[in-house]
């Protein structure tokens, strides 16, 4: 029965592992299908200018940021759970991912439309 238990729970971390990198490799092709014309149109006119800097590319540094949050996570989980100094906590690390992520995918949006509005005129 405990065999039948363990085995079960083994499955279902594969299972996480899988949707987790699925999940991971979805989150860093998104922004570049989404915005690849936006960022191509931000990169040539690269300059180094405090504004630019910060209204052009501060979407896509929270983004890598949120997903460089991820890496700790990764490798808590990689860890075998039944070594000695195996301690879980990396819900912190988790949720700055998340809010990270989602915050810059916002500004990413808001910067595409600023972009396409500007381009439209």
């Amino acid at each position: 029965m405990a065999s039948r238990r363990a085995a079960a729970e083994q499955a279902r971390r594969r299972q996480a592992r899988r949707v987790g990198a699925a999940g991971f490799v979805i989150a860093v092709a998104l922004p570049t299908v989404l915005w690849h014309d936006v960022i191509g149109a931000i990169a040539s006119d690269f300059r180094i200018d405090a504004r630019y800097l910060v209204t052009g590319w501060t979407p896509w540094v929270l983004m890598a940021l949120g997903l460089c949050c991820f890496v700790p996570v990764v490798l808590a989980d990689w860890r075998d759970r039944d070594r000695r100094f195996y301690r879980a906590g990396t819900g912190a690390w988790f949720g700055w991912g998340i809010t990270l992520y989602l915050l810059g995918f916002a500004l990413a949006t808001q910067v595409a439309q600023i972009a396409d509005g500007l381009s439209a005129t």
